[in-house]
């Protein structure tokens, strides 16, 4: 803030005079010439160039000839300074005022602005900002070899986070342990397993305090009012730096032209924005529109309109009201309820802890119940109560198998596709499946006065 104080007998200027001197002491006279065409000499060309200047110039009061595409390039220069100062500044604020400041990288345009600062301010060499990338094993490959690209040319390392219990890089293993159809069986399950709990798990492994993260106002109306600073709802407060918060998708990709930044090669293929494989598509869907040599080939409104950088993206998803997907879960309200303990720690429900216990209880001759069951299912979150209930008065023995990290086992002595199944064990050793989607207290015991009948 700039603050004048004057006598009227040594300041006699006028209103406008006034004006004009607050104006050129907040952005300077350079910045001032900007504003004013007759001054400027950018943007004002001579009558004798005029006839070859028609169709992107005016005239002028005095004559001369106004170039409007000279001053919307002078214009956009300018913007795009602002923008990266407002930018700069606010990872300055992340890297320098917090401990800890990492970076979510999901190699997106802007993503790839924000690591081009971090490299040219020095944090990612300093390492106070480290770079941290979610593989869901659905990604596109590409995704992964620009990484390793950008690692390169910008010599830092990042860390590499997936699903809880399977080795970076490991989609047999992924497969093995959550199924390889998980995404299309449950999308919000699919979103925490793949998404939410390694996003929340890498942020405190990096012991983060202060996530810096791409998102902008201009990508929807559910980003449209974020700020450059907020709090998280990832971590009970965890600081959030929004870097390129007001910056547009054009903007982004005039940045990236002007630097020449690296950027995902699925830009030249027509992707806007890339995410999981499975549900991304090119916008136009016949890819007439690319981003090639850092200049856009085709129509480029269709990626540049306002909401319209994510319209590729959650294609043929909905969320369970019905609802389209637009979020993938990480920056929403809520996302920190990520289970990370396990089910009936305590009370009358007793663990199998291996294969062999489970089949001990299968061929005792005694009749038992089983839940096979996965921590992370939200289905088998919201039964605990009530299966903690039962157990308390069963008739039976009550007990739990963790069935995601046995799939083929399960699959073969258990009933079980999907979490939970609940299985009464008979004498004899057969397994009958417990059918009902109803999961209260009184509906186990009913099932299991059922099945001893």
């Amino acid at each position: 803030f700039f603050f004048f104080s004057y006598r009227k007998s040594n300041f006699p200027c006028t209103m406008k005079a006034y004006t004009a001197a607050v104006a050129a002491a907040l952005l300077g006279a350079s910045a001032i010439s900007a504003f004013a065409p007759t001054l400027s000499g950018v943007a004002r060309v001579s009558n004798a160039a005029s006839a070859t200047q028609q169709s992107t110039a005016l005239a002028m009061a005095d004559g001369d000839v106004f170039d409007q595409e000279a001053y919307i390039a002078e214009s956009k220069e300018m913007r795009l300074k602002h923008l990266e100062e407002q930018a700069m500044f606010s990872l300055k604020i992340a890297c320098e005022n917090y401990g800890n400041a990492v970076f979510p990288n999901a190699l997106i345009a802007g993503d790839t602005v924000i690591t081009h600062l971090l490299h040219r301010m020095g944090y990612l060499k300093d390492g106070k900002a480290k770079v941290m990338v979610v593989d869901t094993f659905h990604l596109f490959p590409e995704t992964m070899d620009f990484l390793r690209e950008i690692e390169e040319s910008y010599g830092f390392k990042a860390e590499v986070f997936c699903a809880e219990g399977v080795p970076v890089g490991d989609k047999a293993a992924y497969d093995a342990k959550y199924g390889a159809n998980l995404w299309k069986e449950d999308i919000e399950q699919y979103d925490k397993v793949c998404k939410v709990e390694p996003f929340q798990r890498g942020l405190k492994e990096c012991n983060t305090d202060c996530m810096i993260n791409g998102r902008t106002r201009w990508q929807g109306f559910e980003r449209a009012w974020i700020d450059q600073f907020e709090n998280a709802p990832i971590g009970g407060g965890l600081a959030k730096c929004n870097p390129i918060a007001y910056w547009t998708l054009e903007d982004t990709f005039d940045y990236i032209a002007k630097y020449e930044i690296p950027h995902h090669p699925l830009h030249a293929k027509g992707y806007p924005s890339i995410g999981d494989a499975k549900d991304t598509i090119p916008i136009p869907e016949d890819g007439s529109t690319r981003f090639v040599d850092f200049k856009f080939e085709g129509d480029k409104t269709p990626w540049l309109d306002y909401a319209s950088e994510r319209k590729g993206r959650f294609v043929g998803l909905a969320n369970k009201d019905g609802s389209t997907k637009t979020e993938c879960g990480i920056h929403v309200a809520g996302a920190e309820q990520t289970f990370d303990r396990d089910l009936w720690e305590e009370g009358k429900v007793q663990n199998l802890a291996s294969n062999d216990d489970a089949l001990e209880v299968i061929k005792s001759g005694k009749e038992a119940i089983v839940a096979v069951y996965a921590p992370w299912c939200q289905f088998c979150q919201g039964m605990e109560d009530e299966f903690s209930k039962y157990a308390e008065s069963a008739g039976v023995p009550v007990y739990k198998f963790r069935g995601d990290e046995e799939r083929e086992f399960v699959q073969e002595f258990m009933n079980t596709e999907s979490f939970p199944t609940i299985n009464f064990i008979k004498s004899d050793g057969s397994v009958v499946k417990y059918d009902s989607e109803a999961r209260s207290a009184d509906d186990f015991a009913s099932f299991e006065k059922s099945s001893t009948a």
